[in-house]
């Protein structure tokens, strides 16, 4: 049995969607907890193999049935659970090469008790609305069919609850490559008679909104940049428009430096007077 593995990473994705191929857990707040049970003895490493003393989830694990066991999960960050989601040796038995789902049904035979916890598997038709309901981190879309890989991998992708704010556009770039229309909106809010930038939004389009939006944009074109606090604007291949047009945007968080963190479009906002929209504190 090894006495250490690099465990499987999940990909962040700003994509939402379901299909047969793939299964749905909860992300929970805490911190990845790889354990080690060799006869009586646990060990228990981070994501990154330091090790952690958790000693009433090291005595639940000792307890159970088996001489050897590699478990993966996250540990609440108040140590008071320990979410199992993936059983990757038993006895002697390598079970990393084993699709998820076979995996699945050999930890759904482990006899887990409390403080051990088996991750919750959401069969939802929006895994990320029950997480955002729930107040959830998030939720994580695993392939049914991935081996474990010991790696960050796009057989594992990760949908964290976003955040959302209306913001004005004032400006766009050029699309690059085969993509239509324009490249990334320019968006920011007003704070009192000041215009400020807050970033890109480059996700979220479809070739009919591209293009609609490139039409809407090019008629209240100008030729200087309307943002009157900006630092990171990009210099080339940029146009300017008069700040009318209001936006929905989701993203994760506002930066260090006062900017969306992956942002994505979620629609066009007509209801909504430019000069009325502030940012959300």
């Amino acid at each position: 049995m090894p006495d250490w593995l690099v465990p499987m990473a999940a990909t962040l994705t700003q994509e939402r969607f379901t299909g047969p191929e793939w299964t749905f857990e909860c992300k929970y707040d805490g911190i990845r907890l790889i354990s080690f049970k060799h006869g009586a003895d646990v060990k228990l490493y981070s994501r990154n193999h330091l090790p952690q003393d958790v000693p009433h989830v090291a005595a639940a694990i000792s307890r159970l049935p088996h001489d050897e066991l590699i478990l993966d999960g996250e540990l609440a960050w108040n140590g008071s659970e320990y979410h199992v989601f993936d059983l990757l040796w038993r006895d002697g038995h390598d079970l990393r090469a084993l699709t998820l789902d076979a995996r699945r049904a050999e930890l759904a035979a482990l006899p887990l008790v409390a403080p051990l916890q088996r991750t919750l598997i959401i069969d939802d038709a929006e895994p990320w609305e029950r997480a955002r309901k729930e107040g959830w981190e998030g939720v994580i879309a695993k392939r049914r069919d991935s081996v474990y890989e010991h790696r960050r991998s796009k057989h594992w992708l990760k949908m964290k609850i976003e955040a959302t704010q209306e913001l004005v556009v004032g400006g766009f770039t050029d699309p690059q490559g085969k993509r239509v229309g324009l490249g990334a909106l320019l968006v920011g809010y007003f704070e009192g008679d000041d215009f400020v930038f807050a970033g890109k939004v480059g996700t979220g389009f479809d070739t009919k909104l591209l293009l609609d939006l490139r039409g809407r944009l090019d008629a209240i074109a100008i030729e200087q940049s309307p943002f009157t606090r900006a630092t990171g604007l990009p210099k080339l291949r940029v146009h300017w428009v008069k700040p009318e047009l209001v936006v929905q945007v989701s993203f994760m968080e506002w930066t260090g430096g006062d900017k969306l963190r992956h942002s994505r479009l979620i629609g066009v906002r007509f209801d909504k007077a430019a000069r009325e929209v502030t940012r959300e504190r």
